[in-house]
């Protein structure tokens, strides 16, 4: 039976989640929606980042999905067992078990996907499972830490800032 295990964030993990929300922001601009992840390695350095690629894979090209399928090309299983996932939302089922399949065993994220529903809405462009990565990890068979979600309202603040307004409810 797997462990999924809860745990609050470290400072280093809220200035990681900071730099999701500047890579959710750059993606924005770009024309794609507003999510970002990186994958940092066990020392906290960034390997990789991701925002959403749509122009990469169309809508299911999500950046967690994106960051594993290179995350996946590069680095052994062994060696992702010890990195960790950062995303600016609560990874849906689909980014989950990317994250499951390539091995990354920690998961740091700001806002939850309940909070990310209330801020798309009904938008067809993101309709949200109402389904927590918890629940779709703990029907795995590994051990995987989860943080999350922050309460650090500035953090929580400045993640949501780029939704504000992008959503057609």
């Amino acid at each position: 039976m797997p462990v999924i295990s809860k745990a609050q964030p470290t400072e280093r993990d809220i200035r990681l989640l900071y730099e999701t929300v500047r890579i959710a922001h750059k993606a924005k601009l770009e024309g794609n929606h507003p999510f970002g992840a990186l994958l940092a390695d066990k020392d906290g350095t960034i390997l990789l980042e991701q925002g959403n690629a749509y122009e990469e894979g169309g809508p299911a090209m999500h950046a967690e999905t994106a960051l594993m399928f290179k995350a996946g090309k590069l680095y052994s299983p062994e060696f992702l067992s010890e990195c960790t996932l950062y995303t600016s939302a609560e990874p849906c089922v689909m980014c989950s078990g990317a994250m499951y399949w390539t091995n990354v065993r920690r998961l740091v994220f700001g806002i939850t996907e309940k909070q990310l529903l209330a801020l798309t809405g009904s938008d067809d462009q993101n309709p949200t499972f109402s389904l927590p990565a918890d629940e779709v990890l703990t029907h795995g068979q590994k051990d995987i830490e989860i943080v999350g979600p922050v309460e650090d309202q500035k953090l929580i603040a400045a993640i949501v800032a780029d939704h504000i307004g992008f959503w057609n409810h």
